[in-house]
């Protein structure tokens, strides 16, 4: 076989069902090896757009995501979806092609030394020089990405190494030196761990995308009721804890509830399980919990007392550990008083906002929530419309927020909201997006209506780069340099490249608008014209104790 054929072989055997991507002169082999392939394959509009659905793809299913780019800016074009796979810790593997190995440095026509660029962003990434490895860097791509903390892995394969033949073996084992995670704890750290949730008067869960990504979401429910502790989940955690359930808290952190802010700050005992400190959550770190023992379970051994010292470090796999707790806990603590205070807090910072003048965006996504029934994946870009869309929709299941976490991605919303839909066709999809974010990966609006990729695309439309535009407002004087936009006829666009739009200006259209988009089998971008000047609150300023909120109203 060739290696292109190889390539596609092992995509089979790895259980691949759909791929994105964007062809160019170094994968011509693959593609022509693509072109008989009994896989699925999305052409993207753009190399970014083929990562971040490739991205979704895998937040939505919990498999790994596949991309291909050809060389030089084919594979820097990915690079953006590959840094925020890697910040999120999402399994993917990205393929790009390379010139010919005889032309490996020497500035050959679109190439790029793309195994440099993507080190610091990859879990691992390889350069195939001998056709004869190339089925056991494949195998090894795909288990390094699935395996331990998941990460996204590149292969860069030179044509001539996709042209040149030999036989085919496929390596039924991986073994790969100096790689074996850890995924039970150890039982004298269990133990540790039990004796401090014994003794502990004011305990709280902080949970992350570790409990999505374990699938542990039902031994943190079993392990929340049987102590009675309440949980709060960071922007990758949502949905790993009913957001419906009376232990919950919400999201904490910068734009986090107020009550879950106080809670961390005022715990004796905070047990984190997949989440990584990040300053988002801890805000100034010389203040952050400061009566609080730690208690850190996390597969990655480098994430644990990397931001914040810790009491009791558990290393491995958070269902295997939680279900280690869960047998040993013997006794619990009485909680009480713990959340008696809290529900005070709830009925004392309760989320809200202001319901005059124009469309609140706060409205909009409650009423999607309630229109879907808390039932769909939602998708968001970043700003203020990825934090309102923590705040005021309800996340009961896990894989159903999808969010760029770590990095921040403006435009990956739309792109992973396609790649979300080809993986859960049975559910309603929706992308919560700003109009500024949208606009990042828009031509993919052509791959959504040739794929009859059916997702709904909520534009909270205040005519700024909103998020930058309320800290101009709030820290630089109201001096919006460069934060006014100019946006085109959204509904003319959408209808421009075959999709649907609806325009909405009034409240009394918001809950009509919805319903009308997931009536219709088509890609349906809604353009709610929102209060202008609307801020996402309670708001930690940079540098603060993340319980010195700023929770005034728009």
């Amino acid at each position: 076989m060739t290696g292109a054929q190889i390539l596609i072989e092992c995509l089979k055997r790895e259980g691949v069902k759909v791929m994105f991507g964007y062809p160019g002169g170094q994968v011509l082999p693959i593609f022509d090896a693509l072109y008989d392939a009994d896989i699925k394959f999305i052409l993207a509009r753009h190399e970014q757009g083929a990562a971040h659905a490739a991205d979704g793809y895998a937040r939505a299913t919990g498999k790994v995501g596949v991309c291909i780019a050809t060389s030089g800016p084919g594979a820097t074009n990915l690079t953006t979806g590959i840094a925020n796979a890697y910040m999120d810790s999402i399994p993917m593997v990205a393929i790009t092609g390379q010139v010919k190995t005889f032309l490996i440095g020497n500035d050959a026509f679109q190439e790029a030394d793309v195994t440099g660029v993507t080190r610091p962003i990859t879990k691992h990434n390889f350069l195939v020089k001998d056709v004869k490895d190339l089925a056991r860097i494949i195998r090894e791509a795909f288990y390094i990405a699935s395996t331990g903390r998941p990460g996204p892995v590149l292969i860069d394969i030179p044509s001539d190494v996709q042209m040149q033949d030999t036989e085919f073996i496929w390596p039924e084992e991986v073994k790969i030196r100096g790689y074996n995670p850890t995924y039970f704890g150890h039982p004298g750290q269990i133990k540790k761990a039990a004796k401090l949730i014994k003794q502990a008067k004011r305990p709280i869960l902080y949970t992350g995308g570790g409990i999505i990504t374990s699938g542990a979401s039902p031994e943190l429910k079993d392990l929340a009721e049987r102590i009675h502790i309440p949980v709060t989940n960071t922007l990758m955690g949502l949905g790993g804890f009913p957001g419906t359930h009376e232990l919950f808290l919400g999201m904490l952190g910068m734009h986090g509830t107020a009550y879950a802010n106080h809670a961390i700050m005022g715990s004796d005992l905070i047990i984190a399980v997949g989440a990584r400190f990040d300053d988002r959550v801890t805000g100034r770190l010389d203040a952050f919990a400061p009566g609080a023992k730690i208690i850190h379970i996390d597969i990655d051994p480098a994430s644990i007392s990397k931001n914040v010292k810790v009491d009791v470090p558990i290393v491995g796999d958070a269902k295997n550990i939680l279900g280690q707790l869960l047998e040993e806990i013997k006794k619990v603590p009485d909680t009480t008083e713990w959340l008696k205070t809290i529900d005070s807090w709830k009925k004392k910072y309760p989320l809200k906002y202001k319901e005059e003048g124009k469309i609140k965006p706060q409205y909009v996504i409650e009423q999607i929530y309630q229109a879907t029934k808390g039932e769909a994946i939602i998708t968001t870009e970043v700003g203020q419309n990825q934090m309102w869309a923590c705040q005021w929709y309800k996340y009961t299941s896990p894989h159903t927020f999808i969010s760029s976490g770590g990095l921040g991605t403006m435009g990956f919303g739309f792109p992973a909201a396609m790649g979300a839909k080809l993986g859960c066709p049975e559910k309603i999809v929706f992308d919560i997006a700003g109009d500024g974010s949208i606009q990042m990966n828009i031509q993919e609006l052509a791959t959504c209506v040739c794929n009859k990729i059916n997702v709904k695309v909520a534009i909270l439309n205040n005519e700024y780069l909103g998020m930058v535009r309320q800290w101009q407002e709030l820290f630089y004087k109201k001096r919006y340099s460069y934060t006014t936009l100019y946006n085109p006829d959204f509904v003319k666009l959408a209808e421009s490249f075959g999709a649907v739009g609806i325009r909405v200006t009034k409240k009394e259209e918001v809950r009509p608008a919805i319903d009308k988009a997931l009536a219709i089998d088509n890609t349906v971008f809604i353009d709610f014209h929102i209060e202008p000047e609307e801020n996402v609150y309670p708001m930690v300023p940079a540098g603060e104790a993340i319980n010195k909120m700023l929770g005034g109203l728009a």
